[in-house]
């Protein structure tokens, strides 16, 4: 059996029981079905001698009890960094052995403060104790012991249902929160979103949203600062910016400010976002489209909530919480050189992945009837599908073939489609036949696009693409395939120049070829290893 053992401050007013009056810390040791093996009673120096005496009369009425002294000295009793911190202290080079002991902490005496501190450095765990409270006795008869009452109370909410019960109802309704009311069916996806609202409510950390354009980061980002704001854990405002459209100076100046003349056109002071997010949430969206410069920038920033704007030799302060989204995997530009490793490892301490439409399809028909009331409160129309046009619906959605390429975005831009174009306000058969065949077409399309962007991005690199106009990246992902269909250079030279060869006296197709990829750094050889591995 496990020894008891309860720590407590000392009353130095109630202790003293002037008058016949109760005294809780001798009463502690006089409660039935309570025996105290040990006593750890903390006071300060000024109390030495209220300690003794109260030590002696305990060894009268429960003389197994043994009784250790603690100076611990809070010079104001009323000061909640003083007192919590001494009792922390306490805490920290105190032996505990959950194995053979069990702890209480007496709350009854010490100030109001010291309470509070006892309070929270049980339920952090740093003391593993319950708590104990000790209630003085109702009517006082004559010559009958003045013991009172105590309770025990343990903080494990598991063992009370109602609190239990209501603090569930809560967490439901905070995830719901965050997924903007919609009864998702996905068990990856609920099970992340239960995970994104416990760290945003018990976390200040960096937050990393990674995923495809369009699988809803953005809308995520914000419902988080939501529910942060109605916790009460931020002031500020959500600050959102999309990385991709900051270049050069530009890009410092919306971020961290400029002062007057730092440049060209800088007729003004400005502020910058990251200012303007103080005490409040910043969402950095396409995170990895920032250049090198910035990004060691933000690590300053995220780190010491301080930065430099453009111009200046002062710094400013701002205490944001930083959220980021990218649809890129950072760790392969980390290894390209485009991305920063230290930032990346701040960003990554809380990252979470969210998964294409097409990989949780079980949620398009809850998200169906979420765009289609997202339409009636923008448009002020009701408009419902009758049986058969959304079974049919829902049928190709759900369907393998589905790709969903621009995610949510497709969807919703297909809801409204289809709500705009319904007659009465009844989506029919009629009405989902023509969504499917622009749906069908519109990713058709796309996924060859897609094919070449894919070629260029394994031989270029994501860097080396920026740096090539749009019109020559098309010729050039053109130019890659055909050689890797070709047996050799001058086969793929009288493919590509099949049509005007014919009108030349003499040319060397191969050449012709030879020299063009060499413009890109590239080779036919080259282009032929990458296909055959």
């Amino acid at each position: 059996m496990r020894r008891r053992v309860v720590i407590s401050i000392l009353g130095t007013t109630l202790d003293v029981g002037r008058g016949g009056r109760w005294r809780p810390t001798v009463a502690l040791c006089q409660q039935p079905n309570l025996f105290i093996d040990r006593l750890e009673l903390l006071h300060g120096h000024h109390a030495s001698d209220l300690a003794a005496r109260v030590s002696q009369d305990i060894e009268r009425v429960s003389p197994a009890t043994e009784i250790r002294r603690h100076i611990v000295q809070q010079r104001d009793p009323w000061d909640f960094s003083e007192v919590y911190t001494s009792l922390r202290d306490f805490a920290r080079g105190y032996a505990f052995d959950t194995d053979r002991e069990d702890y209480l902490v007496n709350i009854t005496t010490g100030t109001h403060v010291a309470q509070i501190c006892w309070f929270l450095l049980t339920e952090a765990h740093f003391i593993p104790a319950r708590l104990l409270q000790l209630s003085p006795p109702r009517d006082r008869e004559p010559g009958a012991d003045f013991i009172g009452s105590h309770s025990i109370i343990d903080l494990d909410l598991s063992r009370y249902d109602a609190i239990a019960t209501r603090f569930a109802a809560e967490r439901e309704d905070a995830t719901s929160f965050l997924k903007s009311g919609i009864a998702t069916r996905s068990r990856t996806f609920n099970a992340m979103i239960d995970q994104i609202e416990k760290v945003a409510i018990r976390s200040r950390a960096p937050v990393l949203l990674t995923g495809p354009t369009g699988a809803g980061k953005s809308q995520l980002a914000r419902r988080i600062y939501e529910l942060k704001k109605a916790q009460h854990q931020v002031t500020g405002a959500f600050v959102e910016v999309n990385c991709a459209t900051l270049r050069g100076d530009q890009a410092m100046s919306t971020l961290f400010g400029h002062v007057k003349g730092a440049f060209t056109g800088a007729l003004a002071e400005r502020a910058g976002l990251m200012k303007a997010a103080h005490k409040g949430v910043l969402f950095l969206d396409e995170i990895g489209e920032l250049g090198l410069d910035e990004q060691a920038m933000c690590l300053r920033a995220i780190e010491e909530k301080r930065f430099l704007p453009v111009g200046s030799d002062r710094d400013v302060s701002s205490d944001f919480q930083l959220l980021a989204g990218t649809n890129r995997d950072l760790a392969v530009n980390v290894r390209q050189g485009t991305f920063r490793d230290d930032l990346l490892a701040r960003l990554n301490l809380w990252t979470f992945q969210l998964p294409a439409l097409r990989e949780r399809k079980e949620d398009i028909e809850p998200n169906l009837d979420f765009e289609l009331r997202r339409f009636g409160e923008r448009e002020a129309q009701n408009v419902t599908f009758n049986k058969e046009g959304r079974d049919l619906y829902l049928a190709f959605a759900t369907a393998p073939e589905a790709s969903w390429r621009a995610n949510f975005r497709d969807l919703s831009a297909s809801i409204t489609r289809m709500a705009t174009l319904a007659p009465q306000g009844r989506i029919n058969e009629a009405t989902v036949r023509q969504e499917i065949e622009r749906l069908s077409l519109q990713w058709r399309a796309g996924d060859a696009d897609t094919d070449h962007d894919k070629t260029l991005a394994e031989i270029l690199g994501a860097e080396r693409i920026r740096e090539i106009d749009l019109f020559d990246q098309a010729q050039l992902a053109a130019v890659i395939q055909v050689c890797r269909q070709s047996a050799s250079l001058s086969a793929a030279g009288r493919t590509l120049f099949a049509a005007s060869r014919q009108h030349k006296t003499s040319g060397n197709d191969a050449d012709r070829l030879r020299k063009y990829l060499a413009r890109f750094g590239l080779s036919f050889e080259d282009l032929r290893d990458r296909a055959s591995v």
